[in-house]
C-alpha cells in the first residue's frame, strides 16, 4: 500500500540499491527519489535492456560496499602481529607464525630478515623484539648505510659529547641493523670485530659491563649470494644469520592488496578528514594488474594519494599508481578482474602441489569438480603452469 518514495523512506540504510521506476516522470520526484537514497530513477516506458544493465551496475556496486564493509568489520577485530602483518596469504601467515616462534627463543641468536624494499623488514624486528622476551628493554636502529669505517667507533660506542652509542644504548634490548648488505668491506670487518668480542668486557674507557643484547638485522640483498661471490664477508654472513625469515615480495600474495589498502585507505581518510572512497571494478582491476616494485609502502603511498585525489572529488587507484607505475594490461571489468586473479591463484597451487588436483582443490578450498569446472573455463593449460 506504499507508493515507492514512501518506500524509500522506510528502507534502512543497509538495504540493496533500489531502482525508482515511475510513470510520473516529472524532475521533483527524481530528485527527492535520489536524495531518499535510489540508486536510479526510470520513467515509463523503459528499455529492458537498460534497465538490466543498470540493475547489474547496481548489484556490482552492491556487492563492492559489502566487500568494503567486510574490510573494515575485519580490520577493526584485528589486534597485535595480525595488524602489524596484515594479510591472509599463505605466505604472510607463514610469517606471522615464525616470527612468534623466534620471538620466544631466549637467549641472544641473530636473526637475519630478508626481502626486497617496502616488505617491512623493520616492522617484522620490532615485533621479534615486542613479542619477546626483550621487549621493556631498548630497540636501537642503525642504519648500516650511512656507516663510515671513520664513524663507526662513534656511532656505537660514545658520540660527542660522551653520548652512549647506539650498541651501549642497545644493551639489555635488540640492536638492529637496517640496511646491512649497504655497508663496505671495512665496515663490514669492524661488525665482525664487535661481534666476536661483545661478550667480553670492553676498556674502562667504554664501558667495562658484559653487553647483553640481540641483534637482528635486515637487508634487501641476497647475501647469501654477495658472500659468494666476495662483495659481502662470507663470516659476518654466517655469524648473523643464525635465524633467517624471507619476507614475500607483495606481488607474491595479491589476495592480500584490498585489505592492506582498506587499512591505509582507513588511517589516511581520518587524518585528511574525508571518506574514503569504495573500491571500484576499476580500481581493483587496476592493483591486481600493477607490479607492486616498492611492495607495501608503494601501497601505502598509492592509498594515500587516492584519498587526497578524494578531498578534491576526484581520482582513482590507477591514476594514484601514477603514469610511470608500469601497470599491466588491465582488465575492464570486475569478472575480468575476478578471472584474472583465480588463474594465478590456481596456477600457484599447481605449482606447489605438483599437479596434484585433489591437493590443490584442498589447498583452495573447493570440491576437486569445481576445480576442473575452473581451470576448463578459465583456459588453464595444466602442462604449462607446471
Amino acid at each position: 500500500g506504499l507508493s515507492g518514495i514512501e518506500l524509500l523512506r522506510d528502507l534502512p540504510s543497509d538495504a540493496p540499491p533500489v531502482v525508482l521506476i515511475s510513470a510520473h516522470g516529472d524532475i521533483p520526484t527524481a530528485v527527492e527519489a535520489m536524495s531518499l537514497g535510489a540508486y536510479s530513477f526510470v520513467e515509463k516506458p523503459f528499455d529492458p535492456r537498460r534497465l538490466l544493465n543498470m540493475l547489474r551496475n547496481a548489484a556490482d556496486k552492491h556487492r563492492l560496499s559489502m566487500d568494503a564493509a567486510r574490510l573494515r568489520a575485519r580490520l577493526a577485530a584485528l589486534s597485535g602481529l595480525d595488524r602489524i602483518l596484515l594479510g591472509r596469504s599463505d605466505a604472510i601467515a607463514a610469517v606471522r607464525e615464525q616470527v612468534m616462534d623466534l620471538a620466544a627463543i631466549p637467549g641472544a641468536a641473530t636473526v637475519m630478515v630478508l626481502g626486497e624494499t617496502g616488505v617491512g623488514k623493520e616492522l617484522v624486528a620490532q615485533a621479534l623484539h615486542d613479542l619477546g622476551p626483550r621487549s621493556g628493554k631498548p630497540f636501537v636502529a642503525v642504519n648500516c648505510a650511512t656507516l663510515t669505517p671513520e664513524g663507526f667507533e662513534a656511532l656505537m660506542f660514545e658520540g660527542p659529547g660522551g653520548e652512549p652509542g647506539a650498541l651501549l644504548r642497545a644493551d639489555g634490548g635488540t640492536l638492529f641493523l637496517d640496511e646491512l648488505g649497504a655497508c663496505s668491506l671495512e665496515v663490514q670487518a669492524k661488525f665482525l670485530r664487535l661481534i666476536e668480542t661483545m661478550e667480553t668486557p670492553r676498556s674502562a674507557e667504554r664501558d667495562a659491563r658484559k653487553l647483553d643484547l640481540r641483534i637482528i638485522s635486515a637487508s634487501n640483498e641476497q647475501l647469501e649470494a654477495a658472500a659468494a661471490e666476495g662483495s659481502f664477508r662470507s663470516d659476518l654472513y654466517y655469524r648473523l644469520s643464525a635465524l633467517i625469515i624471507s619476507l614475500p615480495a607483495l606481488r607474491a600474495r595479491r589476495e592480500d592488496l584490498p585489505l592492506l589498502y582498506a587499512n591505509f585507505a582507513a588511517v589516511y581518510s581520518k587524518l585528511y578528514e574525508v571518506e574514503a572512497p569504495e573500491l571500484t571494478a576499476e580500481d581493483i582491476a587496476a592493483m591486481m594488474a600493477h607490479d607492486w616494485p616498492g611492495n607495501v609502502r608503494e601501497l601505502r603511498n598509492v592509498a594515500e594519494r587516492r584519498i587526497l585525489a578524494a578531498k578534491r572529488g576526484r581520482g582513482s587507484i590507477a591514476e594514484a599508481i601514477g603514469p610511470d607505475g608500469e601497470l599491466g594490461e588491465v582488465p575492464e571489468t570486475l569478472r575480468e578482474a575476478v578471472a584474472a586473479f583465480e588463474r594465478q591463484l590456481i596456477g600457484k597451487a599447481l605449482r606447489t602441489h605438483g599437479g596434484r588436483m585433489d591437493a590443490v582443490a584442498e589447498a583452495l578450498g573447493i570440491g576437486r569438480r569445481t576445480l576442473n569446472e575452473k581451470i576448463v573455463k578459465l583456459g588453464l593449460d595444466k602442462s604449462k603452469v607446471l
